[in-house]
């Protein structure tokens, strides 16, 4: 599958139950790009996206902070709606020993990334309303 947005591969993953309502609409398994961090529906799913995420940057966490935090990326387009989504899935992320918002400077400062909201300005968006 390539993202509809821009033509690029995507790291397709299954949401696991305990993710589920983080994830618009009633999808199980969802697709993040791998260069513009588009997330979209995705028809099938890998078994071990873990080690899948390497495929959008080295800097994406690779142990249980992988799935939360592609979630999280994948809704910062729409932060004013998904604001408490995605504040619980960085709390997941910052749980499994990762720095959610040291993960969005060095996806921001990727070159071979082109996220199709700005992540800097969102990540101070974040650290403003997380205190």
């Amino acid at each position: 599958m390539d993202c509809p947005d821009c033509g690029s591969e995507v790291v397709a993953f299954a949401v696991p139950d305990d993710f589920r309502e983080f994830v618009p609409g009633t999808e199980t398994e969802v697709a993040l790009c791998t260069h513009c961090l588009a997330l979209h529906p995705a028809p099938t799913a890998d078994t071990d996206s873990k080690t899948g995420f390497a495929a959008v940057s080295s800097d994406f966490p690779s142990n249980e902070a992988a799935v939360p935090m592609a979630l999280a990326v994948g809704l910062l387009d729409s932060l004013a709606v998904y604001r408490s989504e995605v504040e619980a899935l960085l709390e997941r992320v910052e749980r499994a020993g990762a720095d959610p918002l040291l993960v969005l400077d060095r996806l921001a400062a990727d070159p071979d990334l082109d996220p199709q909201v700005d992540l800097d300005r969102r990540r101070r968006q974040l650290e403003s309303v997380r205190g």
